[in-house]
């Protein structure tokens, strides 16, 4: 039998809500288990306590968020929520908790795209795709690949920030090939240089990232920069 893919969404968009619980209902591979306002309240409900502010005038609970649930395996996070906290705080909170985060947006905003990837976010869409398209990301995240999504591709295809280096054709199909699993030896064999070359172009991918303010170590840390960059063409 499948695993199912537990989801939680953070959205204070009620109508949202609704419609995504009537969506994913429908499918078996995946089990909504958790939907809150604020990340605030969905953690300190999945700890089993209650969020700041209960039992206070105008206090609204979370909608539907059971005590002591374990972290789900994706979040839909809404980018802007009216709480007034930063999208990239809520992205690295849940990050903490084991739980991968799937960004979702009224706008294909470049900025704030890249903002969220570079938070650790594992991919955006906009709310206007369908639910096979939700459903294919939601997918993609639980087996450890990243969202793809047009304005994410677009956004990083024009990300010309300082955190993003600009890397030679070569550098970059050195660091594809040695972030994919291979070893220096054969990404050298693949690209058709020496091993010492590819060393000295591996080293120059290392230096851009640390001269970018992203230091970069291991081959984990390169695969992360892949995945962060989206350098895989996503």
């Amino acid at each position: 039998m499948a695993r199912v893919i537990t989801v939680a969404v953070v959205d204070d968009d009620r109508m949202l809500l609704d419609g995504l619980r009537a969506w994913l209902g429908g499918v078996p591979e995946l089990r909504l288990v958790a939907t809150a306002a604020t990340v605030g309240e969905l953690l300190a409900a999945a700890d089993g306590h209650l969020p700041y502010g209960a039992g206070a005038p105008g206090y609204t609970p979370p909608d539907m968020v059971p005590p002591g649930i374990a972290p789900p395996d994706i979040v839909l996070l809404d980018l802007v929520l009216r709480d007034g906290s930063a999208p990239t705080d809520n992205i690295r909170r849940l990050l903490r908790t084991g739980s991968r985060v799937l960004m979702i947006s009224t706008v294909p905003d470049r900025s704030r795209i890249i903002e969220a990837i570079r938070a650790g976010a594992d991919g955006y869409l906009t709310k206007d795709h369908d639910l096979p398209t939700l459903v294919t990301a939601i997918k993609d995240l639980a087996t450890g690949r990243g969202a793809h999504s047009p304005e994410l591709a677009f956004a990083c295809a024009h990300d010309s920030s300082p955190a993003r280096p600009r890397l030679s054709p070569r550098e970059r199909q050195i660091l594809l090939d040695y972030a994919s699993g291979m070893t220096l030896k054969s990404a050298a064999r693949r690209a058709g240089i020496t091993v010492h070359t590819a060393k000295d172009y591996l080293d120059r991918v290392k230096a851009k990232y640390q001269q970018a303010g992203r230091p970069t170590y291991t081959k984990l840390d390169l695969a992360r920069r892949v995945r962060e960059d989206h350098l895989d063409g996503g």
